[in-house]
Parts: structure tokens; sequence; C-alpha cells
């Protein structure tokens, strides 16, 4: 079991010592989708879902999920992040969660910005499930990350 990072010597799991690494600049930017019908777009756009401002509070709890990462998953380290952005657009059938997480540190956050994605899009379905329960999650991944010892990475 040498070889994985999360396991130790005895076969436990365990938080990788990350102490020998250098800090670095980090960057991480995730992105997915909620689809729904044209409908369910054009009521969040106009303002008019019973629990407010979808967008808003979909943006405010992707930020606050991604500073609180290190609670939801087990063996991720806790990050002192620099910033979190979410940019939420609706588009004709969906809306569109772009999140990027900056940190300096030892270690990534694209966690971060995974969890910052996926908690915003359980928003906006939590928001619009009373007119759309056909909603879909979709696509939630990695787009790119920078800083540390595997350097760049980016896909579509």
């Amino acid at each position: 079991m040498s070889g994985l990072t999360h396991i130790g010597e005895t076969g436990e799991a365990c938080m990788v010592d990350v102490s020998a690494k250098a800090e670095t600049v980090r960057e991480a930017v995730a992105k997915g989708r909620v689809a729904m019908r044209p409908e369910t777009c054009a009521l969040i756009a106009a303002g008019d879902m019973k629990k407010g401002d979808v967008l808003g509070a979909a943006r405010i709890a992707g930020i606050m999920a991604a500073k609180r990462t290190a609670e939801l998953i087990p063996l991720c380290h806790a990050l002192a992040l620099d910033a979190v952005k979410l940019d939420l657009t609706l588009a004709e059938d969906a809306v569109e969660i772009t999140a990027t997480v900056k940190t300096t540190g030892r270690t990534g956050a694209e966690m971060e910005a995974l969890t910052a994605v996926s908690v915003a899009a359980l928003t906006v379905y939590d928001m619009a499930k009373a007119v759309d329960r056909g909603m879909r999650i979709e696509a939630v991944r990695l787009v790119y990350k920078s800083g540390g010892k595997t350097g760049e990475f980016s896909q579509p």
C-alpha cells in the first residue's frame, strides 16, 4: 500500500503529511451546472422564486462551503483561503456555476473549488425544487489548477 498517500504503514486512513512541501500560490477552478426547464430559468431571472434570490443564495452557500471543505472531506487539509469567487450564470435551460479558489500554501485548492460548485448547485436545486423536480446537477469537474509540485492542469 506504499503507493497510496492516504494509507498509513499498517493500512489505516491518514492525512498526508505536507510539512516538507514548499508553499506556493495555488489556484483551482471548478465548474458545474444545474439543468432545468426554461420556465424555471425564467422564474429565477425574474426574481419570482418563493425562496428569494436563487443565484445570490447559491453564491453565498458556495463561498461558505469552500471555507468549510476540511470539515466535510475527512482527509482534506484545512486551508487559509486567499480568495473565493463564485460566478453563476443563467443559460436558457441551466444555471452555469464556476468557482475560483486561491490560496498560498503547501497543498492545493481543488477540493475547495469542487465543494463550492457542488454546494452552490445543491442550493439552486433546493430553492427551485418546488417548481421543477426534474432538475439535474451535471458535469461538476475541475477545469484548472496551478501551483505546487504537479504544476498546471487544464481541461475544458
